[in-house]
């Protein structure tokens, strides 16, 4: 697993962001920061979480497979004050509650040619938002993550979850079609009060301002 700071500025508190398969720290640096710092965890080619720094307040946020890694790691986190899921549930790959599995083999068996031609079309509603991702792309070798899917299946494979409350606020992109919505909704719907919908794609983020805006997102 790798982190990158993107804001460490002292400040008293701190957002922890678990990133979905195959992103990097480029597509998320137009949101600002205001008064918190900012940790981002991405490539789980393995599940190895790096030391986190003592600040007064942690949030949580995690999208798409970062909802199952930090649940997975929950343990071994700080206790957070604020944790928000988006796109995304602790059971990525599962017929009801996330990523039906037959579409999920065939994304997994031409992962390769699909990171080079549909993929990241595929996480964004509008051709718009799609050719503004295209201006700051993620930029990680294409076969490093290839290999964090294939990783990423086998964890899923050898992770059994009992899933208790932990996220109090789930977001859910009515136009999701990576992790469709009514999968999403049919797991939320019983494990928080809290449910907002989006009117955007998997990748929600361009609807922010801000980190804090996803935090008081209602």
């Amino acid at each position: 697993m790798q982190y990158h700071w993107l804001n460490k500025k002292n400040n008293k508190k701190l957002i922890i962001f678990f990133a979905g398969w195959s992103f990097d720290s480029c597509p998320f640096e137009f949101l600002e920061y205001e008064d918190y710092d900012v940790l981002m965890f991405f490539d789980y080619n393995n599940s190895d979480l790096a030391e986190i720094p003592e600040y007064e307040n942690y949030s949580l946020i995690s999208w798409s497979m970062g909802v199952f890694i930090a649940y997975m790691l929950k343990d071994s986190l700080p206790k957070f004050s604020k944790k928000t899921a988006i796109n995304g549930t602790p059971f990525p790959v599962d017929d009801k509650n996330g990523i039906p599995i037959k579409p999920f083999l065939l994304t997994l068996r031409h992962a390769e040619q699909g990171l080079k031609e549909k993929f990241y079309r595929n996480i964004f509603d509008k051709e718009k938002d799609f050719e503004r991702y295209m201006k700051t792309p993620v930029k990680r070798p294409i076969r490093n993550r290839v290999e964090e899917l294939n990783n990423l299946y086998r964890l899923i494979q050898n992770t059994h979850i009992n899933y208790t409350n932990f996220y109090d606020k789930a977001l859910i992109s009515k136009y999701d079609i990576i992790i469709p919505a009514k999968n999403q909704v049919n797991f939320w719907e019983n494990n928080t009060d809290n449910i907002i919908m989006l009117e955007s794609g998997h990748f929600p983020f361009y609807n922010f301002r801000s980190w804090e805006d996803i935090l008081k997102c209602r």
